[in-house]
């Protein structure tokens, strides 16, 4: 039995303050149907999409025939999002990966280009996973007023006012701050891997890297070798039998 979106009070975040901040390099590129010039354009759109949902573009996971509809106008940039959050692909990175609690997260934070305002939206929406399945919720948030006034039916969803006026850096990036797997499934995982941390952190670029014959590769050895070996010991002449010492003839 399907039950009404529970109610939630929104905090106050970025993306519900309006938007004073000056263009910059920093700033999410929108993609829209409505500028579309050339094939290459769209090709841009899509690859826009696919790493907004998917946070990758690899070619395995690509969903051709919604591309070809897309491409031929068959279906908008929204239906195209929800295709890809209803893909096999999609399921099986973050729905069967994650509670229903971190799934609603991800979705959110995708589709509608912001942090879940608390844990009383993640229940909500969580509920709405628990009674209508995968597909309604997808469909109902994607239907949402939110949705609708951010992007409407024909631009790609982003992370809204992660650059802000008056800071010198922005929100960090949702595909780097919210890993694809909860904790439980990281540790069935082995993750995080302490070895490639300590690899991450002592790597050295190629051309950084001594070549041969370089004496930076030697100096550990020379180190090694302690200066005082080879001078003679120290004898007291008290000690010295010197009759034992003269040769006999």
């Amino acid at each position: 039995m399907a039950i009404p979106l529970l109610q939630y009070p929104p905090s106050s975040q970025n993306p519900r303050v309006v938007d004073f901040d000056i263009p910059g390099d920093e700033q999410f590129r929108v993609f829209s149907t409505d500028n579309i010039l050339s094939d290459n354009d769209m090709g841009n759109l899509i690859d826009a999409a696919y790493r907004q949902i998917f946070f990758h573009a690899f070619d395995c996971n690509r969903e051709r025939v919604l591309e070809s509809q897309l491409r031929n106008g068959q279906i908008t940039v929204r239906d195209f999002v929800r295709g890809l959050m209803l893909s096999k692909t999609f399921i099986e990175s973050f729905y069967d990966k994650n509670s229903n609690y971190r799934f609603v997260e991800h979705c959110i934070e995708k589709a509608l280009g912001r942090r879940v305002y608390s844990e009383r939206e993640k229940i909500a929406w969580s509920a709405v996973v628990m009674t209508k399945g995968v597909a309604g919720f997808v469909n109902e948030l994607l239907n949402s007023d939110e949705y609708l006034d951010a992007f409407g039916y024909n631009v790609v969803p982003y992370q809204r006012r992660r650059i802000t006026a008056g800071r010198s850096e922005g929100e960090v990036r949702f595909n780097i701050k919210s890993p694809r797997y909860d904790a439980y499934h990281r540790d069935l995982l082995g993750f995080p891997q302490t070895i490639w941390q300590s690899v991450v952190g002592s790597y050295v670029a190629v051309d950084r890297k001594p070549k041969t014959g370089d004496p930076v590769q030697f100096l550990k050895m020379a180190r090694s070798i302690k200066s005082g070996a080879g001078t003679p010991p120290r004898v007291s002449t008290a000690n010295i039998n010197i009759e034992a010492s003269l040769p006999r003839r």
